[in-house]
């Protein structure tokens, strides 16, 4: 039986615009890379492992998601394809610098998707 919370979540994302969804993915890639990274510090590699799969899980979902109509989409393959490298390499090196060098860019991706979200009209239901 699902929980209070649980089925709230739910319906959290079932009842979310796109523009919505696209910032929880980002909130969740951002969560798990800084769990890594608390798990990197306290030797825990199974987590680390785990974090970072989910991490890799949502900038692939990003990247398979894209619209390649449109020229930024190319732009931001690349760069997805560039983060997910450093997910996978931080996972086998278990090297929080390298968490470093990407976290600031997924979290530059969301506060410009949050900003630009805040610029699209939804048509009231």
């Amino acid at each position: 039986m699902i929980n209070a919370y649980q089925q709230y979540q739910q319906n959290s994302i079932l009842l979310a615009s796109p523009q919505k969804l696209l910032i929880m993915l980002y909130d969740g890639a951002i969560r798990f890379i800084k769990a890594a990274r608390k798990a990197m510090e306290e030797k825990d590699f199974e987590q680390v492992n785990y974090n970072l799969c989910k991490a890799q899980d949502i900038i692939s979902e990003l990247n398979c998601s894209l619209n390649m109509d449109f020229d930024i989409s190319k732009n931001l393959r690349s760069l997805y394809d560039f983060i997910n490298n450093k997910l996978i390499e931080a996972n086998i090196k278990k090297n929080p610098d390298l968490l470093d060098e990407i976290e600031p860019m997924v979290e530059d991706l969301r506060n410009t998707w949050y900003e630009a979200s805040k610029k699209v009209k939804v048509p009231q239901q």
